[in-house]
């Protein structure tokens, strides 16, 4: 059922807390990729037939010849230039500064040269995630970008989703989804070399694999199933706010919420009748009812906005839709969120498919933490220092009071020796 509830209410609480890994996945993720890192590709293989169906050995995949239909090309087309172009802006700049005696500190960045993307391929095609993955690495220079997507018993992958890959610039791609693929790509096999690094969304048990090769790989965050907050003052057509409540609920897993905070009890009946009738009108509504069933859409009635704002960040969503009068000023009391939507004409299924951010982000209440995927996230920092002899005379006796304290005697060393 679609619970309404009073801002301080307890419930709210039981609606936060949502793990981004149940106990179930874990111990599968474990196992899975316990073997992977034995067998190899004889468990990758093994594990494709078991949980997706496909009993080919061929787990690569060819791109190069794939057609789709003109107008879907045309969407694609576009959902990349915008993505790339958002790219390309926000990557760090290197930058250098004087030091003190004359010398330069600073900082520059050099592509990671092989990652790995994750895209979700069991209840849909998610050709959009193609784009708000590899893209972003294209744009970072990244030279190699391993793309792993579900592609079920016949093991055809969707074209769509194929020609997206291309496009952006994958340069390989698997028909391997689940634990499975982090696994080989985490691992490596004779199939797929190991990664530096795995981006992109995925299940709960995605996730959880995700969590327990960390440390063998990077990885980009945590990002299970999708949520979603959107705070309303009455100001936007509730048929437009219980739309994009729906949104996020009908992504699948059943795990998936939607949080409303609005300012009237009024306002918040009105939203629960219109989620209730648009979820009968929605092709994939048993998966919505599911959401539903697990007290997945909150409504929350709170007593203003800055009091709602309070409510949002404690929830710390995927995304937060802030659909009132001047959205791009309340946008200043943000503080928990993945991606932040301004305004009656930005739905989060803009962010989803075209505006140009990577709809790769934090679940779980996660943001709170971490932040979206960036094309930074395909680089690495480096930190430089160069001095000169008086920078280094300058600072010795601090080296030698540290390397004192310390107990580091050749630490110390290091800078008296260059002026014995």
């Amino acid at each position: 059922m679609i619970r309404i509830v009073h801002s301080g209410d307890r419930r709210i609480e039981k609606f936060n807390a949502r793990p981004a890994f149940p106990e179930e996945a874990e111990s599968a993720a474990a196992e899975v990729l316990a073997a992977i890192r034995k067998e190899g590709d004889r468990a990758v293989r093994r594990y494709v037939a078991k949980f997706e169906g496909f009993k080919g050995r061929d787990l690569a995949v060819d791109a190069s010849n794939v057609e789709i239909d003109p107008r879907l090309a045309r969407a694609v087309k576009d959902a990349h230039s915008r993505v790339l172009r958002f790219s390309k802006a926000s990557l760090r700049k290197a930058w250098t500064m004087r030091t003190p005696r004359g010398g330069s500190a600073g900082e520059f960045f050099t592509p990671m040269d092989r990652v790995g993307v994750y895209i979700p391929g069991g209840t849909a095609p998610l050709a959009s995630t193609s784009i708000m993955t590899v893209t972003l690495a294209k744009a970072a220079g990244v030279r190699e970008i391993v793309a792993c997507t579900p592609a079920g018993k016949t093991g055809e992958i969707n074209p769509v989703l194929l020609y997206a890959l291309k496009l952006a610039g994958a340069t390989e791609i698997y028909r391997v989804g689940g634990i499975q693929a982090i696994g080989m790509m985490a691992f490596g096999t004779k199939t797929c070399r190991r990664v530096q690094k795995i981006a992109g969304p995925g299940n709960a048990y995605v996730t959880a694999a995700k969590r327990q090769v960390y440390g063998y790989v990077a990885i980009d965050q945590v990002a299970g199933p999708s949520e979603i907050a959107v705070l309303t003052d009455g100001s936007v057509d509730v048929r437009w706010i219980a739309a994009d409540l729906l949104s996020q609920a009908e992504h699948g897993s059943g795990w998936e919420k939607s949080l409303c905070v609005c300012t009237s009890a009024k306002l918040a009946e009105d939203i629960r009748g219109e989620v209730l009738r648009q979820t009968k009108t929605l092709s994939r509504k048993a998966l919505v009812r599911r959401v539903i069933d697990r007290d997945g859409i909150l409504i929350v009635v709170a007593g203003s906005i800055g009091e709602g704002l309070d409510v949002v960040n404690g929830f710390a969503p995927e995304h937060f839709e802030i659909m009132t009068k001047d959205a791009l000023k309340v946008m200043k009391g943000v503080k928990s969120a993945g991606a932040v939507f301004a305004g009656p004409w930005t739905p989060e299924s803009a962010g989803d498919f075209v505006a140009g951010p990577s709809h790769v982000l934090p679940t779980g209440g996660a943001a709170n933490m971490f932040s979206g995927l960036t094309p930074d996230d395909f680089r690495r920092r480096h930190s430089f220092v160069s001095f000169t002899e008086n920078d280094l005379r300058e600072t010795k006796g601090t080296i030698e009071a540290f390397a004192a304290v310390e107990g580091l005697d050749g630490h110390g060393r290091a800078a008296t020796i260059r002026f014995a």
